[in-house]
């Protein structure tokens, strides 16, 4: 099992976690959602001395990807993001990024489905298709470290909007019922927004348990 690094930055005007999960023996780090602001995303990976080698997206929202194609391009790294989530990533009416600032899109290099099982940074990455927030919605499990990186599906005693383009409720509680019966309790759960928590504390306290 790698040594796992996890440090996070709040960044943007929705104030959304950008992850760093770096392989404390590889010194490879992976980059979850890097919401806004590359300038500073850049100066945390100098601070840990890392090798970025790839980044994750857990939905196509201009809050969660503003920076990523900024990171794609400096780092020479491939973006990851659900197959689903391509038309969310390519339109601003959808990632909403047309309503908040400036329009914009982009594309991922890969594009993953439920299930599959991502080797990165020596890490093994199962991916959970949980929509809900947007159809593409997918939350990444780190199978040997017992951690998910849940975005905007599954919060702190809460979960994601359900207003949105693509979103729905009904699938929202599937995926959060999903999470909350198949993962182990002590599984650590990092949120798109907001502080992190736990599988135990959420399958008693989260208003969709």
């Amino acid at each position: 099992m790698a040594e796992i690094m996890i440090r996070s930055l709040v960044l943007g005007m929705v104030a959304t976690n950008c992850y760093f999960v770096m392989n404390q023996e590889t010194k490879e780090i992976l980059l979850v959602d890097p919401a806004d602001s590359p300038e500073i995303i850049d100066r945390q990976i100098l601070k840990m001395e890392g090798k970025p080698v790839g980044i994750l997206l857990t939905h196509g929202h201009f809050d969660h990807m503003t920076a990523a194609v900024s990171c794609q391009e400096r780092y020479g790294i491939p973006v990851y993001a659900h197959i689903l989530e391509q038309e969310v990533l390519e339109n601003p009416d959808y990632n909403l990024s047309g309503a908040w600032s400036e329009a914009q899109g982009m594309k991922a290099d890969h594009l993953v489905a439920d299930g599959d099982v991502l080797e990165l940074a020596g890490f093994d990455i199962e991916v959970l298709h949980t929509p809900g927030h947007t159809k593409g919605s997918v939350c990444y499990y780190l199978v040997n470290e017992f951690v998910l990186f849940s975005g905007d599906t599954l919060f702190e005693r809460s979960y994601g909007r359900t207003d949105l383009p693509t979103a729905s409720m009904q699938d929202m509680r599937t995926s959060i019922a999903r999470l909350l019966s198949s993962l182990p309790d002590e599984t650590v759960v990092y949120p798109g927004h907001g502080e992190s928590t736990n599988i135990r504390m959420e399958k008693r306290y989260n208003p969709l348990a």
